[in-house]
């Protein structure tokens, strides 16, 4: 009994593992996502607003080097956003309308993602990068913290910024979950799944004419966000 009690205070006596460094992770994450010029992924999509779900939405994402996405809504209605490089498209069918807005200009929550359309530099997006407490129950994921950079002008009037949690593969380093969180409390986290790495992909899914007699909104007051409620 003497030489158990003694094995067990060794043991507490021990040295605790050291916390892994973040950047192996960011590392695996780059590397995974940097050699594909063009991305393809189904996506389910949840905002959430004082922990009550307020919409979820689905459908597929694509991601094309430089600067470019294509997100099709397929539920719970159509919708289409599309980001050609130079401006921000979001197009409603049923309501005929589309909001165009200068795409360095936007505030979407797409910020984020947008790396995987790009250079695929973590440090582009994040100003800081931590393991933060409460990781995945999933032990072959690994959840990295994102503060996301501001703007010039928010970082002099010391705004809060918004904060990123991705969720990767920790063999790998593919994508599997991101959640925003914004300064105000609304959340949005977003599951991938099928990623395809350099799909058949015509270049003109990244671009969008509109519809002739259709509204065009210059602003993004018709972008997608948490106001917007679930038809």
């Amino acid at each position: 009994m003497r030489l158990a009690l003694i094995f067990v205070l060794s043991l507490g006596a021990l040295p605790r593992p050291a916390p892994q460094d973040p950047q192996i992770f960011v590392k695996k994450l780059e590397d995974a996502y940097r050699r594909p010029r063009t991305l393809r992924a189904s996506f389910l999509q949840e905002y959430s607003e004082s922990g009550k779900i307020t919409r979820t939405e689905a459908g597929t994402a694509y991601f094309r080097r430089p600067g470019k996405m294509r997100w099709e809504y397929a539920s719970p209605e159509k919708n289409l956003f599309v980001v050609d490089g130079k401006f921000a498209w979001f197009y409603v069918p049923a309501d005929r309308t589309v909001s165009r807005i200068a795409a360095k200009q936007s505030e979407d929550w797409r910020t984020p993602l947008a790396l995987l359309a790009g250079e695929m530099k973590v440090s582009r997006v994040c100003a800081k990068v931590e393991l933060p407490e409460g990781q995945p129950k999933d032990e072959g994921l690994v959840r990295l913290g994102c503060v996301i950079r501001g703007t010039e002008k928010e970082t002099k009037s010391g705004a809060p910024h918004d904060t990123a949690y991705f969720e990767v593969s920790r063999a790998t380093g593919k994508l599997e979950k991101v959640s925003v969180l914004s300064a105000g409390g609304i959340k949005m986290e977003m599951r991938f799944s099928n990623w395809t790495f350099d799909p058949p992909a015509e270049e003109e899914l990244f671009h969008f004419q509109p519809p002739k007699g259709v509204a065009i909104v210059n602003g993004d007051q018709l972008l997608p966000g948490p106001s917007q409620s679930t038809p």
